[in-house]
């Protein structure tokens, strides 16, 4: 975890025996499943987030493989850029970080302000360095990574530019306009799009958005509750909308991942192309 900075004084942590110390003397232990909590203040990461049961239902749902050929892509998009250092933002309960890391051999960074979430990442033994912190203020060096992932989660875009060296990449996902479209029907009676306009991010310049879709079929009851839960409609709808996934036991219905790829610090009107031939 040499790429951690202290939360309080901002200074390089390094391991001594089972803790993370700081020129000031400030410690963090590691938890026996090998994760650090760097989140200071009055609330520690147990109460805010998802909670235990989210978390352990995420991780069976993503587990099963439904999202598979999203995790494929980003990895496909990391290996193409020769990223070696990459941080997975607001990871949850690892799916994602665990993927990059067996089919990249980067070395990579998961975080999230859920604790529950971060436990259940370093469960995982999968290699990659997990700590809970807040996306607002991350502990990390300036410029450690060469790529950022950030999926389906706010933006903070002075910390993802301050993180991320200067031609770097920040991949970002969001749910494409006909994402879980069929889950909606079964919910709405007028089901809308998602919208699919990117967002102008300071420092940063979009050198390309890509659809990455999927049929998939839900086979329980179980499934499709995890699903429903993973999504924001769950806590936007109301209970008698909810209801009428009760005793549905099966549904198909389309993935559909849209994934925004943005460079740092691209010099204006320069081709993506020509920068990398450059560089």
């Amino acid at each position: 975890m040499k790429l951690l900075l202290c939360p309080i004084c901002k200074s390089e942590l390094t391991q001594c025996g089972n803790s993370l110390r700081c020129e000031k003397s400030h410690c963090f232990d590691l938890a026996r499943e090998g994760y650090v909590n760097l989140l200071t203040g009055s609330k520690s990461g147990e109460l805010i987030g998802d909670n235990a049961d989210m978390a352990r239902c995420r991780k069976n749902f993503l587990d099963k493989g439904y999202f598979q050929p999203l995790a494929e892509r980003i990895c496909e998009i990391i290996n193409e850029s020769n990223s070696r250092t990459v941080v997975d933002i607001c990871c949850g309960e690892g799916y994602y970080t665990e993927y990059i890391k067996v089919n990249t051999g980067a070395d990579i960074y998961g975080f999230d302000i859920s604790k529950q979430m971060v436990r259940l990442a370093a469960k995982r033994r999968c290699g990659a360095n997990f700590f809970v912190a807040n996306m607002a203020d991350i502990p990390l060096a300036d410029s450690a990574a060469d790529c950022a992932v950030h999926l389906f989660a706010p933006f903070c875009e002075n910390e993802f530019a301050r993180i991320i060296k200067s031609g770097g990449l920040l991949i970002s996902v969001a749910p494409g306009r006909h994402h879980l479209h069929k889950l909606k029907e079964k919910l709405y009676d007028t089901p809308y799009e998602n919208d699919e306009a990117p967002p102008e991010l300071k420092g940063f310049t979009l050198i390309r958005t890509e659809n990455v879709k999927a049929e998939i079929h839900l086979n329980s009851s179980e499934d499709i509750d995890a699903l429903f839960r993973m999504t924001p409609y769950y806590y936007h709808t109301s209970q008698a909308d909810k209801e009428k996934l009760t005793g549905l036991d099966s549904l198909d219905t389309q993935t559909d991942f849209f994934i925004r790829i943005y460079l740092k610090d691209i010099p204006q009107g320069l081709s993506y192309e020509t920068y990398k031939t450059r560089n």
